[in-house]
């Protein structure tokens, strides 16, 4: 079976709701042309109907003339065919020839860019060596002078005596000692004046603070409250023994342990995995795993490198390495793998030639943090020798020779460079995650492997799936580093909890005040929103406990995140303090954060599921370790150990198995990989899935009849989104829209994330979102957002008034500065259409034609599949209900919603999608539109020839 195959097989036969694919050509080859000219034929027989009695010779000839003519356009229909095709395809390469052009020229201007960067900075650090030269003459100059008087004061003292000088002497003497003194004393006040007389305010004070009234309990009614939740505590029914609070208390001289929780939960010790560190080995060094923070702060860089997990077997490693071109490598998490494998590959002279040793990692959080490490412990700055590159950021530059990606940037390098000829050693870090992206680098790199014998080729594990890699690598060798450096307790609940972010929460205060200091808190939840209220909970109690327990800061950590705040994870602690670290589970694997004691694990991670069949995606909440890294932890697991062993999952179902494939499909046609069905995938994908991605970009115009990527499929590659927004990116250079496709494009990038609606202030939210509702749908209200909030300067505090999330409005404005810069690449010119609604939904519609649905009885009806769907209960046309309208995405929660919908005239889809939408179906799905209650005539039939313009 062939991609050729497959793709007739589903073009002829695709298409849902009575529609189906059909040739550009239309019914210029085939029957239809020959049915035409037989039926005139015919007539012309009616007209000599005597004649009909000629011999059957003379009507076979003519029969045959017939044929051959018809034989004939058919022929020409196809070589006409045929020469479109070359002449795309011939497009095609020639603007893949371009782009790679003016990569290199690009290369080349940044390049030197750089050097007069480098110039200018050396010069500029040549005039601060000169300026501080400079001070420090002025400063020594300054020093002599006020010590001359002294010299001189004491050589005429040891010299002359009293009796001996003149009046005069004396006078000058005198006059010498004086100003000496006032020098003095001078210096002495300067001095004074640099003393810190800042004081911390006494124990006393902070007693007193503790009766002052909380503002919150000022508004009305507080006393009420106060007192009734007082006694409603005294009179909850709690268990255990009578005296147990004064046994705690008197037990516990300090007086924050004194405090706790009625609703505390019960955890049971099951097993606890043993370090691998030698006992005798801590016992003869001083017990240096259990090093107090100030013995960790005065431990060299050099001598933590050595004491990693991975460093005994640093030769035996880089001899596995020289003698095997493929290498598993498989360790615990904290070993040092990410870390310390790329520096003794550098220190082994891998970078000869100016190659590089590239190290991916399957999230931008971890590609940062780790090479900042690497960076520190190498001694260089980062961006030099040792970066990284990931999405709106490349902190690269020409001497890297060390560089970390996530995975999606090094499957974009392969466009500009597909046999990875900079690189002398590749590692695929964090390989058990099973990403998307990197199940399709798996795929590539062992291709590249047997055609560039001497390019090595590691896969970095930390689970027990080594042996399925090793499998796929043709049997390649796995090198093992044993063992776990710390030990880890793991605790299970006794019972199931009901809610497990309350539970969390509980568990951290529960942690934070019986657990003794240092110790940080991580704790794994599925998603930004229940991170969010995790932290907003944990704030409110904090708040309200006030001094009766220890400062506890809460740092969220999750995709979206803003880089800079995304760092604060990494800040070390304050003396007696404890940092909680709520996050996902991009903490689990690819971050090692120091000073993680405790992890408190719910069992649950959200993942997205999509359905070929139906084109829908699900975000569902499945059952999916931190501590033991740099210390001896604690992992509460909120699940019961029979759910642990009978109920979780062993392993996640691979991304690759439950995703859209457009994208990757289209990259692979990139790559000149056509035949996908037997592509070299470890899990295959579903054929139902892979199917449906070809009729796709087939519809979309990136496939031609044959398969073959074309020039508009080409282009659309370079666009790094879903091939329906960059289809709709490409198509706005038709109608003259460009900048304000690119800025609806990034925003519905990050449009689960840009309003926030607070519980305490859900009508003012409301009312503030509503305010930007713009007529036509949701895409020109995002575009409205963008629009104003450009207006307010990027204003954070207009964000905060308009209840919108002004790191989602960050985020959005730099992937609209990204699609910015690539719209040259891709040979498209910015052009605005000042707002006018008909050609930006017009430019929408030629991308998402496909997500088309229609007004019934029962909601919505999809036109490609005939679901039945709703609006979401968030945007802007739900009360609208307009007849045909087209979605961005189709996602499952309690129903089956379409996100950011926009209204459209069903006369545009005969205009961007001939060749899957005849005039005859839509005006018969017009005609069956049901009778509308309590809308005016006017409401039903629209008339969509002009639309107002979007303000802002």
């Amino acid at each position: 079976l062939t991609v050729h195959s497959t793709m007739s097989s589903s073009f002829h036969g695709g298409g849902g709701g009575g529609r189906q694919f059909r040739r550009p050509t239309g019914g210029r080859c085939g029957g239809n042309d020959a049915d035409t000219d037989v039926s005139n034929d015919s007539s012309d027989g009616d007209d000599v109907r005597p004649s009909l009695k000629k011999p059957a010779t003379s009507i076979a000839k003519k029969t045959k003339k017939v044929v051959a003519d018809n034989d004939d356009d058919g022929e020409d229909a196809f070589e006409r065919e045929e020469q479109l095709r070359q002449a795309d395809l011939r497009e095609r390469d020639a603007f893949s020839k371009r782009v790679l052009e003016r990569e290199r020229d690009r290369t080349r201007r940044v390049g030197e860019s750089r050097s007069a960067r480098a110039a200018a900075a050396a010069a500029a650090d040549r005039r601060a060596a000169s300026s501080a030269a400079l001070s420090d003459f002025d400063k020594n100059a300054q020093l002599r002078a006020s010590c001359e008087p002294n010299r001189e004061v004491l050589d005429e003292d040891a010299l002359f005596d009293e009796e001996e000088l003149t009046e005069r002497e004396r006078h000058q003497k005198r006059s010498k000692q004086q100003i000496l003194q006032v020098a003095k004393a001078h210096v002495a006040a300067g001095e004074e004046q640099k003393v810190d007389k800042y004081f911390i305010p006494s124990k006393d004070r902070q007693i007193e603070d503790r009766y002052l009234e909380d503002e919150h309990e000022k508004g009305p009614h507080g006393e009420q409250k106060r007192w009734e939740t007082e006694h409603l505590a005294a009179a909850t029914f709690s268990v255990g023994a009578r005296d147990a609070r004064k046994v705690a208390k008197a037990k516990d001289d300090d007086e924050y342990g004194g405090y706790l929780l009625d609703d505390e939960i019960d955890f049971v010790r099951a097993v606890t995995m043993r370090g691998s560190q030698d006992q005798q080995d801590e016992d003869s060094e001083g017990g240096k795993s259990q090093l107090t923070e100030a013995q960790k702060r005065r431990l060299t860089l050099q001598e933590t490198r050595q004491s990693l997990p991975v460093y005994p077997f640093r030769d035996d490693l880089l001899k596995a390495i020289e003698t095997n071109q493929v290498l598993i490598i498989e360790g615990e998490t904290g070993s040092g793998k990410s870390t310390q494998i790329p520096q003794y590959l550098y220190e082994a002279g891998y970078c000869r030639d100016g190659k590089k040793i590239g190290c991916t990692q399957p999230r931008r959080v971890a590609a940062m943090s780790v090479a900042a490490r690497v960076a520190q412990e190498m001694g260089v700055k980062l961006g030099n020798e040792v970066g990284y590159s990931i999405r709106f950021e490349d902190c690269t530059s020409d001497r890297t020779v060390v560089k970390y990606m996530t995975d999606g940037m090094l499957l974009r390098e392969f466009l500009t460079e597909p046999d990875l000829g900079s690189y002398s050693v590749m590692i695929i870090d964090e390989a058990h995650e099973r990403t998307l992206h990197t199940d399709v680098l798996f795929g590539l790199v062992k291709d590249i492997a047997r055609f560039r014998p001497e390019l090595k080729l590691l896969i970095s594990s930390a689970t027990l799936d080594a042996d399925k890699f090793s499998t796929f690598f043709d049997d390649a060798n796995i090198f093992r580093i044993p063992g776990r450096r710390y030990n880890v307790d793991i605790y299970y609940t006794k019972a199931p909890e009901a809610d497990y972010v309350d539970a969390a929460v509980v568990s951290v205060l529960q942690i934070h005040l019986t657990q003794p200091l240092p110790g940080d808190i991580l704790v794994f939840l599925t998603g930004q929103e229940e991170i969010e209220t995790a932290e907003e909970i944990l704030k409110e109690k904090t708040r309200r406990l006030g001094s009766k327990m220890r400062e506890l800061i809460i740092t969220p950590i999750y995709s979206t995140l803003p880089s800079d705040m995304q760092g604060k994870i990494f800040e070390p602690t304050p003396p007696n303090a404890r940092k909680v670290v709520i996050g996902t589970n991009i903490a689990e694997t690819s971050l090692t954060i120091d000073g993680i004691v405790y992890v408190i694990d719910t069992g649950y991670s959200k993942v997205k599921s999509y359905n070929a069949r139906t084109g829908m995606e699900s975000l569902l909440t499945s059952a999916p370790a931190g501590a033991g890294r740099v210390r001896d932890g604690k992992c509460f697991r909120l699940y019961t150990a029979w759910t642990y062993k009978h109920e979780l999952e062993s392993q996640p179902v691979p991304e690759i198995q439950r995703t859209n494939l457009g994208n990757v499909v289209l990259l692979l046609k990139s790559l000149g990989i056509n035949d996908l069905l037997h592509f070299d995938f470890m899990d295959p994908p579903p054929n139902d899935t892979l199917v449906m991605a070809l009729e796709q970009l087939y519809a979309l115009g990136a496939l031609n009849h044959k398969g073959e990527l074309t020039k508009l499929g080409r282009r659309m590659a370079e666009l790094p989104c879903d091939p329906m927004l960059s289809k709709m990116i490409l198509a706005s250079e038709k109608y003259k829209c460009s900048d304000e496709i690119i800025t609806i494009a990034a925003m519905l990038s990050v449009n689960n994330a840009i309003f926030y609606r607070p519980k305490d202030k859900a009508i003012h939210a409301d009312t503030a979102r509503k305010s930007f509702y713009r007529p036509g749908g949701d895409h020109l209200t995002l575009l409205n957002v963008f629009n104003q909030w450009k207006l307010a300067n990027y204003s954070v505090q207009w964000c905060y008034e308009n209840f919108i999330q002004h790191r989602s409005m960050k985020r959005a404005r730099d992937i609209r500065d990204q699609f910015e810069g690539l719209l040259e690449r891709v040979e498209v010119d910015l052009v605005s259409c000042n707002s006018d609604s008909v050609p930006i939904r017009k430019a929408i519609t030629a991308g998402f034609f496909y997500h088309t649905a229609k007004f019934s009885r029962d909601g919505y009806r999809t036109v490609k599949h005939q679901h039945t769907v709703q609006v979401h209960p968030n945007s802007s046309v739900v009360e609208d209900r307009p007849p045909w309208v087209i979605y961005f995405e189709l996602v499952f929660t309690t129903k089956e919603f379409m996100r950011q919908v926009v209204e459209i005239d069903p006369r545009w889809l005969l205009e961007v999608a001939p060749h899957y939408y005849k005039a005859k179906d839509i005006e018969a799905e017009t005609r069956k539109m049901p009778k509308q209650t309590g809308k005016a005539k006017e409401d039903v039939t629209r008339d969509y020839s002009s639309a107002p313009a979007v303000k802002g």
